[in-house]
């Protein structure tokens, strides 16, 4: 039998997911002034971003950008163990540990790599890891990678949760969870899945991606809003590339953990430092996250008018009172066509496809931030509304 051909492979993969209207491709954004950009070419208002506070343009992260590249360069020049670890990166440490009540916090260069980081650090074979089955890839890779025995419940089953931690009693086991879930928008029973781990002696895990910034007191997020502090929830992992309007996360815990990470966590011992300059923003956006709880607030009203005006016209929302307002449309090619109308009325509303949500559960992912006006979820809303009964009606 003759050796496979890899460009045989490859077409055939291509093939099979231009059939079931699966191919996804790269836009170009040329200009970006807040939810206001250009993408290929033509002026959208932008439904699909998660920079929920809009600190992504923030003029003080920008100013403290550059100030600090201008000392301090671009790149960190090597990894954190080597030389790459810089004053900014330990400053922006101690300021977000003290926010969110942890001993420590560990920077690193972007939120997929912390989730495989924590858990690849943490885990052995024969080890047990239990998660949520929504929940975010890279924490279900961390497992994988691990070796672990990965054990995943039904999506918010906290009962589930327990049974799975309970199915191999003899193993060091983790529970891990998204706090709120990026493609349906709602929150894991947070205070419910703390009992179970502190009932099964498992380490508790959070990545609070999407909770971080936009829930519970100064934005701390979905476990503070749920009453958990570091006690129960022992590791903490907080992506900056949404509400921080940013890039990196930070990992919170108390020093062992901290520590261990340090010297074992493969994916931070051998990747270059993030940029020290960046820190520096993340620092500058910290401050404005924790004092300006304006932009939480005006969040939340503008999610609150998104879904009464959503409701009003009977369109099929999941249950969400986050940012992330899931419509689910079934098919693939429904989604897409709902995608090119709006865009061709002027928003820009991504459609999600499988594999980043099961078959048959196409959608478009809404996405509302603080810097979007009333008049714009409004006007998104009717669009929807007559998009959708075109669509349906063949109009």
């Amino acid at each position: 039998m003759s050796r496979p051909r890899w460009s045989e492979r490859l077409a055939v993969a291509q093939a099979s997911r231009a059939r079931s209207d699966a191919l996804r491709r790269r836009r170009v954004v040329e200009r970006v002034e807040g939810v206001h950009v250009v993408v290929d070419g033509q002026p959208l208002i932008n439904f699909c971003s998660n920079d929920y506070l809009g600190l992504a343009g923030s003029l003080d992260a920008v100013s403290a950008l550059q100030e600090a590249a201008a000392w301090h360069g671009v790149g960190s020049g090597a990894s954190a163990l080597v030389s790459g670890h810089h004053v900014l990166h330990a400053r922006f440490e101690r300021e977000a540990a003290e926010w969110m009540g942890y001993e420590r916090a560990l920077y690193f260069p972007s939120g997929y790599t912390a989730n495989l980081a924590v858990l690849q650090a943490l885990l052995d074979g024969g080890d047990l890891c239990v998660q949520d089955k929504l929940n975010h890839a890279c924490l279900l890779d961390g497992a994988r990678l691990a070796g672990a025995e990965l054990k995943r419940y039904p999506h918010r089953d906290f009962g589930g949760a327990l049974r799975q931690l309970q199915s191999m009693p003899e193993a060091a086991a983790v529970l891990a969870t998204d706090s709120v879930f990026s493609m349906d928008g709602d929150v894991a029973p947070l205070r419910e899945l703390a009992l179970a781990a502190t009932g099964e002696h498992a380490l508790f895990v959070v990545d609070e991606a999407h909770g971080v910034g936009v829930m519970g007191p100064e934005g701390r997020g979905a476990c503070a809003a749920a009453g958990l502090s570091a006690r129960d929830v022992p590791v903490l992992v907080a992506p900056l590339g949404k509400a921080f309007g940013g890039q990196g996360a930070l990992v919170f815990g108390g020093t062992p953990l901290i520590e261990h990470l340090l010297q074992s966590a493969r994916p931070y011992v051998f990747s270059t430092a993030g940029a020290p300059a960046l820190a520096a923003a993340m620092s500058a956006n910290l401050e404005t996250l924790r004092s300006q709880g304006w932009r939480r607030a005006k969040l939340a009203s503008l999610v609150a008018r998104f879904r009464r005006g959503a409701l009003r016209h009977g369109l099929p929302l999941l249950e969400s009172n986050t940012p992330i307002q899931p419509l689910v449309l079934g098919g693939n090619s429904r989604a897409l066509a709902v995608a090119r109308v709006l865009e061709q009325q002027g928003f820009w509303v991504a459609p999600i496809r499988p594999p980043t949500v099961p078959d048959g559960k196409a959608r478009l992912r809404i996405t509302l931030t603080a810097a979007h006006t009333e008049i714009e979820v409004d006007a998104l809303v009717d669009v929807l509304a007559s998009c959708l009964e075109d669509i349906d009606t063949g109009a």
